[in-house]
């Protein structure tokens, strides 16, 4: 019986694989490929050939080498330079407000409200952002006005200038840091601390030595997003300066409206140079972020 077992057993061709049902679930896919053709590749196919061609419609390296010249490495400084600051105040303000809330042993409700108010914050911005900030802290603001009246005047035409435009910024900033922070300290891990205090460390010992090199990377991501958040805002600063601000993302605009120049192939080569850039931060954001997910998964 055995053996006959076995020559059955031998004798069964082996199953074949199941075919694969042909489904319709890939058409879920073709809205979102048509929206990022549409809006992603093709402005960015257009962008690199724009580039390269003059106002004449020659083909030329021209555009780039006018990079240097004029108000466009300016713009290019002052650009950098406020998202560098809205970038490291929005962060710092941003983790010292996470973490009063996350691990400070305030009332759980507050963590509700403050994220709450994050998640909005975050996203309010462009021109109702500049509109509320005019209403409030303009010529004839709110706050303005009220501190006239005791005797006080506010610094005139403060929101045109780059400290203003910054001001304006962090609104935004630092709820976004916010919403990008508190997993990372949420990651952070009883254990280790306890660990810490087992072994005679005191408070400052563990952040200075545990939780703030954990977090580094988180906190400089973190950072670099905010960078580019604020490097490629636009609407904000157009409608609190009038434009006259010299940024690179209103100096696009101007050439590319023809404001004063009309030189299309210029501010594609502009934007060329901010793409370079959020493209840099973007690589960097990537290898922070897989170091600090490293510790989250542990």
């Amino acid at each position: 019986m055995a053996d006959a077992t076995t020559l059955s057993e031998r004798g069964t061709p082996p199953a074949r694989p199941a075919r694969r049902r042909f489904g319709w679930a890939w058409l879920g896919l073709v809205p979102f490929f048509l929206f990022s053709i549409a809006f992603m590749f093709l402005p960015v196919a257009y962008l690199v050939i724009g580039s390269f061609i003059d106002s004449k419609g020659q083909v030329t390296l021209g555009n780039y080498a006018d990079l240097s010249t004029g108000v466009i490495p300016g713009a290019f400084a002052n650009s950098i330079e406020i998202s560098l600051v809205t970038a490291i105040a929005g962060g710092v303000f941003g983790f010292l407000l996470a973490y009063a809330v996350i691990l400070g042993g305030l009332p759980k409700f507050l963590r509700t409200a403050l994220m709450t108010f994050s998640g909005v914050a975050s996203n309010f911005a462009g021109v109702p952002l500049a509109l509320a900030f005019i209403f409030t802290l303009g010529a004839q603001g709110f706050v303005t006005v009220q501190l006239r009246s005791l005797g006080l005047e506010f610094p005139p035409r403060l929101l045109t200038t780059k400290v203003g435009l910054e001001i304006v910024y962090l609104y935004f900033q630092f709820p976004l840091m916010i919403l990008i922070i508190a997993p990372a300290l949420d990651g952070l891990k009883r254990e280790w601390r306890e660990a810490a205090e087992n072994s005679g460390a005191t408070a400052r010992q563990y952040w200075r030595y545990v939780a703030l090199p954990i977090l580094t990377p988180s906190l400089l991501g973190a950072m670099i997003l905010l960078f580019g958040n604020s490097f490629g805002a636009q609407a904000t600063a157009f409608q609190l300066t009038g434009g006259t601000l010299n940024i690179i993302t209103l100096v696009i605009s101007s050439q590319i409206r023809g404001d004063v120049l009309h030189n299309p192939g210029l501010g594609y080569a502009a934007a060329m140079g901010m793409v370079g850039i959020m493209a840099i931060s973007i690589g960097l954001y990537s290898v922070l972020q897989r170091r600090s997910e490293r510790w989250l998964r542990s």
